[in-house]
């Protein structure tokens, strides 16, 4: 499963969030369905966890620069402090998307806004 989800959010898609997500959304559901019966709900949470963090990283790769991450982090209202610290080092990918100006401005409730199923619940 993961190695699908990484496949489907590759960098070198060279595709806009919208159409990573709905490639996303196809599959999960189709995951979750197939699971749905399964009584591991802390698995199926660590996992949408992960898918999250996957997709932050995406969108970090998107704005590939510091500079980019900063006006962007700053235009979703994160506080100027914690945007710089982000900002900073944005070459360290997986350890970036996991910041907390990363889930300040892309919260979970963004992603499900965004039509990104749960696997937990």
């Amino acid at each position: 499963m993961k190695d699908r989800v990484r496949g489907i959010t590759a960098r070198n898609g060279g595709r806009s969030m919208d159409r990573v997500i709905a490639e996303l959304r196809g599959y999960l559901r189709g995951w979750k369905e197939y699971f749905r019966l399964a009584e591991t709900p802390q698995v199926l949470s660590i996992l949408d966890e992960w898918i999250r963090h996957r997709l932050r990283l995406v969108q970090l790769h998107q704005w590939k620069r510091g500079t980019t991450v900063y006006r962007e982090l700053r235009a979703r209202g994160v506080p100027d402090r914690m945007t710089r610290a982000a900002a900073a080092h944005p070459s360290p990918w997986w350890s970036t998307a996991g910041h907390r100006a990363l889930h300040v401005a892309l919260p979970t409730n963004y992603y499900d806004r965004m039509g990104v199923p749960r696997l937990a619940g």
